[in-house]
């Protein structure tokens, strides 16, 4: 099935939705501030260190002194979190603006509309079997390495940055892209056959320090600024709630505000609840290198150029029907008053 027609799958079984795999976490709140705060659900892509500003927005309080009570669920994946989305069984979600843009291609009545851009570079990093400190792009000629899903902004971008270097990602290399979001890592200890393996973090640090792996490359850098992650609802959702699109935007504005004024090793000790299974070290060593790479922008506006940049991307893997105008996907009201 083409990635696209999940869009419409989604629609279709909407009202058969009950549930998707997840990870909730919930803001901290004081009981007896229950029923002064509105309840509103985040569902996010990933539950990653890559998204550091949101977290600090949590662990800080900030939905909180905005009047939310937000409770964040890990969709594990683009199509699980828009499905969500469209289900209404999450308020707003948290993906690639990609998956808007599929929705809008297959129709969309209520289209889901970004709001919000949080990071502005790939959050992945190839990682090598072998130490490579002069690794090149062309090095991939003819090796096998395990990707993403087709359609997907990981494997996109990835595909995009090959393309740049002069490499046929269909004829140059072979790339896996039958691995579920998450398992690449598993796969790549568990059968030797893939010489290289695209990684998140924490994954990507994991491999290191077992031994098992070393980034050689960073997708961000190499593939320059690009739109990856942004924040998104339904548009009857943002007509109908425009105090708590412009509180929830606040609230993640303080968060981007925090980062962009303490050291990582702040930000580290701030996020740590959240991955209660990374070590304080681990986490502080993986927010350096997003920080040191410029992955976070320093307001929460997703303009005109990054939109237009993804669809060239999104036009060069063949994912396209047609462009988008950029104010039919793109609302940038809330950010631009965000305080």
């Amino acid at each position: 099935m083409k990635n696209k027609k999940w869009i419409a799958l989604a629609a279709a079984v909407v009202l058969a939705v009950t549930a998707l795999p997840v990870t909730a976490f919930a803001e901290k709140k004081d009981s007896t501030d229950d029923k002064m705060l509105t309840k509103i659900t985040l569902n996010e892509v990933a539950h990653s260190i890559f998204y550091a500003p949101q977290y600090v927005a949590i662990e800080k309080g900030y939905f909180k002194d905005e009047g939310l009570d937000m409770t964040l669920i890990t969709g594990f994946g683009a199509d699980k979190t828009m499905t969500a989305v469209i289900s209404g069984e999450a308020d707003i979600g948290f993906m690639g603006a990609e998956a808007s843009i599929y929705a809008y291609q297959e129709g969309a009545t209520d289209p889901v509309v970004n709001f919000a851009q949080l990071t502005q570079r790939a959050g992945n990093f190839l990682v090598a079997r072998e130490e490579m400190p002069d690794f090149k792009w062309e090095d991939l000629k003819g090796r096998k390495v395990l990707g993403g899903r087709k359609g997907g902004m990981p494997e996109m971008v990835f595909e995009y940055i090959l393309k740049q270097n002069g490499l046929d990602p269909q004829k140059d290399l072979s790339i896996d892209q039958s691995i579920d979001f998450g398992a690449t890592a598993a796969a790549f200890t568990g059968d030797n056959s893939a010489d290289f393996t695209v990684e998140f973090e924490p994954s990507a640090t994991a491999l290191e320090k077992q031994g098992a792996g070393y980034v050689v490359a960073s997708l961000g850098v190499d593939s320059g600024y690009v739109p990856y992650t942004s924040y998104s609802a339904k548009t009857s959702y943002m007509e109908k709630n425009p105090d708590i699109m412009q509180k929830f935007t606040n609230a993640l504005q303080k968060g981007m505000d925090y980062v962009q004024n303490h050291t990582p090793e702040e930000i580290a000790r701030v996020i740590e609840p959240q991955f209660p299974e990374t070590d304080l070290d681990t986490i502080t060593a993986i927010v350096k290198r997003y920080y040191n790479q410029d992955t976070w922008k320093e307001n929460l506006v997703f303009g005109q150029e990054g939109f237009e940049l993804l669809q060239d991307i999104l036009e060069d893997a063949g994912e396209l029907k047609e462009r988008t105008p950029y104010e039919e996907l793109v609302n940038t009201e809330f950010a631009q008053n965000a305080s």
